[in-house]
């Protein structure tokens, strides 16, 4: 049986090995920081899950090819993602950024599917990479290898992780901390950089320190509005989540313990998530 999300969440060293996916998943946003902001907001990501669960079903449905505009309009409005205006706008401006790109359709030539440019799908295989890196590392296994033998079956496992990242409720409605960044540009960047910088420490400690942190170097660095993060750091440091030893982002910052267990519980969703499409291409366990 693929892992579930409570068996993820209460593995003892869950804490380490999140922590080195953070700092492979910020790794990719410094490689292509103009694609990163395609999943800049939990909204926009599981937008972009979606229209690629649609290209991959399109693409071995043998009939309809590629992904067409007013399935992913009808899809995003249905699963209450974002609005059929909102939806829209975020595909022109996938296709003015060129991370996606006409089609032609041979059934009718009003119709212009769509499919994600190739360094879209090579981003998307890196992200997936690092999830079954990560559940190989944990609980052992050959995921990554296992995948790396056959990198075509992700349009296979993209559309099982989509529908499962779409459905489950600790992804769409994430606890305090994880949800009040989850509508901030690169706010789950945000989260990634400060588990990636905080030291090591036991689960049981009740705050541990990221290092001296500037505001305007973090904001720089993540290419983030200045003024967004601030106020976001504010709310986080009012929650008790988050706060610094010193003056406010001019100092060691440091992290709760809860905060780090929101955190956990999030990844811990989303890798059962990934492990179900695994366990459905290859098998128990991998």
């Amino acid at each position: 049986m693929a892992l579930s999300r409570d068996e993820i969440f209460l593995h003892p060293e869950l804490h380490a090995h999140i922590k080195v996916q953070s700092a492979s998943l910020v790794g990719m946003f410094q490689q292509d920081a103009r694609l990163a902001a395609v999943f800049a907001t939990q909204q926009r990501w599981l937008m972009s899950h979606v229209g690629l669960a649609l290209y991959f079903r399109g693409m071995t449905a043998g009939g309809r090819t590629g992904l067409h505009i007013t399935t992913f309009l009808q899809t995003v409005d249905n699963a209450r993602i974002a609005s059929r205006n909102t939806a829209d706008s975020y595909l022109k401006e996938m296709i003015k950024y060129k991370y996606v790109e006409m089609l032609p359709s041979p059934e009718d030539k009003r119709v212009r599917p769509l499919a994600p440019a190739p360094h879209v799908l090579m981003a998307i295989s890196g992200w997936l990479r690092i999830h079954l890196a990560s559940l190989d590392s944990l609980v052992g296994g050959e995921r990554l290898a296992n995948f790396d033998r056959d990198p075509s079956v992700i349009s296979e496992m993209q559309p099982i992780i989509s529908d499962g990242l779409v459905t489950a409720r600790a992804v769409r409605h994430p606890e305090k901390t994880f949800s009040l960044f989850t509508w901030l540009d690169n706010g789950g960047l945000v989260m990634d950089w400060v588990i990636t910088n905080m030291e090591n420490a036991p689960m049981s400690a009740e705050r541990v320190a990221v290092g001296n942190v500037s505001t305007v170097e973090m904001a720089h660095r993540l290419n983030l509005s200045r003024t967004h993060l601030a106020r976001k750091l504010r709310e986080a440091e009012s929650m008790g989540s988050i706060g610094w030893e010193g003056r406010r982002g001019d100092s060691v910052m440091w992290v709760s313990r809860g905060f780090r267990e929101e955190y956990a519980g999030a990844q811990a969703a989303k890798l059962s998530i990934v492990d179900h499409a695994c366990e459905a291409m290859f098998g128990t366990r991998a």
